[in-house]
């Protein structure tokens, strides 16, 4: 076999991921034992984030002509790559949570909806709360309001004696 044909089918599982991504995180990982990996993987997986190690010539092909082609002068050393499927900010966000703990892993930069960001704007980034939270939020907030406008009234009608 031909070493092209062993690495299509690597390159082609990249670029699988990459398509459905809405954003991709690369790290550094060096240095982490495997208990720190495996909590990472396994926290990762939670939260529907697919994390890989690829050699960086794989990913360079695979990301070329796609919004991630941006992470070509990061990728130099080892690198683990983090793909967001469902949440853009899940990948960052459970990263930056392992970091606080580990401080081997490093990120290097990533991509979100089709931004590049360095190292730095990736932990911007992470400190975005996930959709769900989000949505609570605003709900909360669109709520408190009409509650208090039914306490008041139900408070002004005991005051005048009749049954609320």
């Amino acid at each position: 076999m031909a070493k092209v044909e062993l690495k299509t089918p690597i390159i082609d599982e990249i670029k699988g991921y990459a398509d459905k991504a809405s954003s991709v995180v690369i790290v550094d990982y060096r240095g982490l034992t495997v208990e720190e990996d495996t909590r990472l993987r396994k926290s990762l997986r939670e939260a529907g984030v697919v994390y890989k190690v690829y050699k960086n010539t794989y990913l360079k092909r695979a990301f070329d002509g796609t919004d991630f082609a941006q992470l070509d002068a990061n990728l130099e050393g080892p690198t683990a790559v983090a793909f967001g499927i469902d949440d853009a900010t899940a990948p960052a966000r459970v990263l930056a949570e392992f970091a606080k703990t580990c401080d081997r892993l490093e990120f290097k930069a990533g991509v979100v909806e089709g931004t590049y960001y360095d190292e730095k704007g990736i932990q911007v980034i992470a400190s975005i709360p996930s959709r769900d939270v989000l949505i609570s939020r605003l709900l909360g907030s669109m709520q408190s309001p009409i509650a208090n406008f039914a306490r008041v009234i139900k408070q002004i009608a005991e005051k005048n004696g009749e049954a609320a």
